[in-house]
């Protein structure tokens, strides 16, 4: 793995391994300063990754320290490695995170509680793909797919994160690089019943789409008609 691995963010193979019980994370560039935190499985990777105490990372969102996530999955008879990805953390919002059920009264840790990370609420552009299904991406390509949603760190409040990433999976379920207004105005109720506090659904489906072409993510082709930038479904 150690030939295949860079810092998506910038570029260099200065990835390198925190001390072990290190609470936050396991790697860090020591270009860029980006923390990476490794989640590795033998086989399909799945809907779920099961990861560590549900407290400690809902602080981590609440106070941005979280770290970037490699995920590796491996072939469990020939140990190749068929799936490495990175999720950057801008992505990490409260509804990423399931809470499982406190340990029973006769566990060691007694009451812990832990979580794990629901990787059907990430949207594709938020899965940056180093190998898929065994086939090595190029480094431009994995740097410029980073690259494309950074915009997202400059939203601070994880609620206007969290409508920008909704809408980003509206358009993939949509499935066209190009569509309309109407098209996302299928998906109000979905919305609606996402963000519960805001009554302006239709008015914040547009602001956010506004966001969005505003950080080049996609275009105006005409009235209620967008495109996206560089961006596949």
């Amino acid at each position: 793995m150690r030939r295949t691995v860079f810092c998506p963010n910038c570029g260099e193979k200065d990835i390198l391994q925190y001390p072990n019980n290190r609470p936050v994370a396991d790697f860090f560039c020591s270009s860029c300063d980006e923390d990476y935190e490794l989640k590795s499985k033998g086989g399909k990777i799945g809907k779920k990754i099961v990861d560590g105490a549900y407290s400690t990372m809902i602080e981590r969102l609440n106070s941005n320290s979280n770290p970037n996530f490699f995920m590796l999955s491996y072939d469990k008879n020939s140990q190749a490695i068929r799936n490495f990805l990175c999720v950057p953390k801008h992505f990490f919002i409260p509804k990423l995170i399931e809470m499982r059920r406190p340990l029973a009264p006769t566990a060691r840790r007694a009451g812990w509680v832990g979580c794990n990370i629901l990787l059907d609420n990430i949207p594709e552009s938020g899965k940056v793909y180093f190998i898929r299904d065994g086939v090595q991406l190029q480094q431009q390509s994995v740097l410029d797919k980073w690259k494309e949603t950074l915009f997202l760190r400059q939203e601070h409040e994880l609620s206007g994160k969290g409508w920008l990433i909704d809408i980003l999976l509206v358009i993939e379920r949509i499935g066209n690089t190009e569509f309309t207004l109407d098209d996302i105005y299928g998906y109000a109720s979905d919305l609606a019943d996402l963000h519960p506090e805001n009554h302006h659904i239709i008015d914040k489906i547009r602001q956010q789409l506004q966001v969005l072409r505003d950080k080049n993510y996609l275009t105006f082709v005409n009235r209620g008609v967008y495109r996206l930038i560089n961006h596949s479904i």
